[in-house]
C-alpha cells in the first residue's frame, strides 16, 4: 500500500503488528509480488510477534519473528515498500526484531535484496533455499518407500516432534501443531515407527507443500508425490534447500526452478541431527 504522502513529509513510527494490519499488510506484500493471502499474514502473525511502520494512516513496512523452544528465532516477512525503501527503515525493524529476540541464535532467508543489511548485522550464510513453483499439469509418478506412507494419526505427533527437531536442529511443537490444523499430512511408517513426514496447506496462489522430513530421498519423494498427487492442475509450490537433492526431480515432474535465497544465521546455526533430514521448508519464513 502506498501512502498518498509523499515520504519526505511523513511521519514514520515503528508500532507493534497489530490484526487489524493484516488487511493492508496484504497489499503491502503484493505490492513485492509476493502472493500472501489474508489468511497466510493471519498464520504468521498467531505464532510470532510483529512489528509495522505506519505513516499518515499507511503501512509502510512489516517485520516478524517467531520463538522456537530450544534457544533459536527465525525472522520473515520483512517487507519495506517500494516507496519507502533506501531510507534505514529496514535497518530499523531489524534493530527492534533483534532486541525483542536477545538472547537467540537467529535464522533468516535472505532475498538479493536483503543481504548486504543482514551481514552487516552479522549475519553469515550458511546454506542456500530453491524455490520450486507452476501449475502442477499431471501427478508425479508413484514412488515406492521404504515403508508404508498414510495418512496422519494422532498417536503419531510425538514421535514427528522428535523428527522435525532432529531435521530441523530447533524444536517447533507449536508450529508442527499450527501446521497439522490447517495441512492435509502423510507420514512413513515401517516396523510400527514414523521415519517421515510431510504437510501440504493452502498457501499464497495455491498450495505449499512442506515441510518434509524423510530418513533418505526415496522416502522424501514417495511423501511428495503422494501429497502432489492430491493437487493436479493446481499451483504448488515447494521450498527445498539446495543440499535436498530433489531439484532435479522436482524439474522433472513439472515443478520448475523459479528462484533462491540465502540461509542465513546470526549465532550458531541449527545443528541437524543424524537419521533424519528436512527436505522442505514450511515457508521460507517460518523455516
Amino acid at each position: 500500500m502506498r501512502s498518498t504522502a509523499s515520504p519526505e513529509h511523513s511521519s514514520i513510527g515503528i508500532t507493534a503488528l497489530r490484526a487489524d494490519h493484516l488487511p493492508r499488510a496484504v497489499s503491502l506484500s503484493a505490492e513485492l509480488n509476493w502472493p500472501y493471502r489474508e489468511d497466510d499474514w493471519r498464520f504468521a502473525f498467531d505464532l510470532g510477534h510483529g512489528v509495522a511502520v505506519e505513516s499518515d494512516g499507511g503501512l509502510a513496512a512489516t517485520a516478524l519473528w517467531w520463538p522456537y523452544e530450544n534457544g533459536f528465532a527465525s525472522f520473515g516477512m520483512i517487507i519495506v515498500a517500494p516507496a519507502w525503501q533506501g531510507r534505514g527503515i529496514g535497518r530499523r525493524l531489524m534493530d527492534e526484531l533483534l532486541r525483542q529476540a536477545d538472547g537467540r541464535a537467529v535464522i533468516l532467508n535472505s532475498t538479493r535484496e536483503g543481504l548486504r543489511l543482514y551481514e552487516q548485522l552479522g549475519f553469515v550464510a550458511y546454506g542456500q533455499v530453491i524455490q520450486h513453483q507452476a501449475v502442477l499439469a499431471a501427478a508425479p509418478p508413484k514412488s515406492s518407500s521404504n515403508g508404508v506412507v498414510r495418512p496422519l494419526r494422532a498417536e503419531d505427533i510425538a514421535q514427528i516432534r522428535d523428527l522435525d527437531r532432529r531435521a530441523s536442529g530447533m524444536a517447533r511443537a507449536r508450529l508442527l501443531d499450527a501446521l497439522f490444523a490447517v495441512s492435509q499430512v502423510a507420514v512413513i511408517e515401517c516396523e510400527g515407527r514414523v521415519y517421515g513426514y510431510a504437510c501440504v496447506r493452502k498457501f499464497g496462489r495455491g498450495v505449499v507443500l512442506g515441510p518434509v522430513v524423510a530418513h533418505d530421498t526415496t522416502d522424501a519423494i514417495a511423501l511428495i508425490a503422494t501429497l502432489a498427487a492430491d493437487h493436479r492442475g493446481g499451483f504448488v509450490r515447494i521450498d527445498v534447500p539446495a543440499t535436498s537433492g530433489l531439484s532435479s526431480w522436482l524439474d522433472e515432474i513439472g515443478l520448475p526452478q523459479v528462484d533462491h535465497v540465502a540461509s542465513m544465521a546470526r549465532g550458531k546455526p541449527p545443528i541437524r541431527a543424524a537419521g533424519a533430514t528436512l527436505f522442505a521448508l514450511s515457508n521460507q519464513s517460518l523455516g
